[in-house]
C-alpha cells in the first residue's frame, strides 16, 4: 500500500537507482509489514538547479548524493515502527550503494484506509 517517491540528482547509473528502489522496498517489507508484491514506486531525477536542499539543516551534512524518499502509507503505525523503517532504509542503501547515511532523507505521509483506491473506483481497504 505505500506509494514511494524517490528523488535524486541526475547522473546516477541505472544499477544505482535500481539498488535504491530495491533497498527501500526491502525495508518496507522487512520493517513495515508491507507485502512483497505491494510495490508502487516513482523515481525522478533532477538537474542540479532543480534539486535544492540545505546542506547542513539540523546538523546533518548532506552532499549532492542526497536521495529524498517520500513514502505515502497508512497512518496507523507507531513511532518505533517508523524509526525501524528509517534505520532499515539507511542500512539497505548504505550496503547496496555506498551512500552515506547523512544523504538519505525520508519523509512519511500518513493517510487513512479510505484515502486509497487501487483501481475500479473503489477504496479496497474499506470493508
Amino acid at each position: 500500500m505505500p506509494l514511494v517517491h524517490i528523488n535524486l540528482r541526475k547522473g546516477k547509473s541505472r544499477e544505482y537507482i535500481k539498488s535504491i528502489a530495491d533497498g527501500v522496498h526491502q525495508a518496507l517489507a522487512e520493517s513495515y509489514n508491507v507485502p512483497a508484491d505491494d510495490r508502487f514506486q516513482l523515481i525522478r531525477q533532477y538537474d542540479a538547479d532543480e534539486f535544492i536542499y540545505d546542506a547542513d539543516y539540523l546538523g546533518v551534512h548532506r552532499t549532492d548524493d542526497l536521495v529524498i524518499i517520500q513514502i505515502t502509507a497508512g497512518s496507523w503505525r507507531d513511532t518505533e515502527t517508523k524509526q525501524r523503517l528509517y534505520q532499515t532504509i539507511v542500512a539497505n542503501l548504505t550496503r547496496a550503494t555506498g551512500i552515506r547515511a547523512e544523504d538519505v532523507f525520508v519523509s512519511l505521509v500518513g493517510v487513512g484506509k479510505d484515502d486509497w483506491s487501487f483501481g475500479n473506483g473503489q477504496a479496497q481497504y474499506i470493508k
